[in-house]
């Protein structure tokens, strides 16, 4: 998994930041959770499966979703190509956690998606 922030929370007078994400094919994510801000993510590239309080929805290219905060997701891709999305986040602030999470995947790296 990558990820490039293209606007932060300065940048955005805490409003929102804006990122891009691509995951290789057959990869999963990073594991269900829940965050206060809004996400709306947009597929640019493949297949993002998402999955928003358990359920779990294939989003293809030019599609997308909007996760309210406080709402458990995940994403993975479970297709035979990569797939890459941009990353709203309402407030800001999201990006603050990259250190912490950059740390969490060095120790847990992601696996292999499960087939459909």
């Amino acid at each position: 998994m990558r990820a490039v922030f293209f606007m932060d929370g300065d940048e955005a007078d805490e409003r929102y930041s804006i990122s891009e994400w691509s995951l290789d094919a057959n990869t999963e994510g990073p594991g269900a959770h829940a965050h206060p801000d809004d996400h709306i993510f947009y597929v640019l590239e493949g297949t993002v499966s998402l999955h928003i309080e358990g359920k779990r929805e294939d989003t293809p290219h030019g599609s997308y979703a909007v996760i309210p905060g406080g709402v458990s997701h995940d994403f993975s891709n479970h297709g035979a190509e990569a797939c890459r999305f941009i990353s709203i986040n309402a407030p800001a602030g999201f990006e603050a956690m990259m250190p912490q999470l950059v740390k969490w995947f060095a120790d847990n790296p992601l696996g292999d998606a499960a087939p459909r």
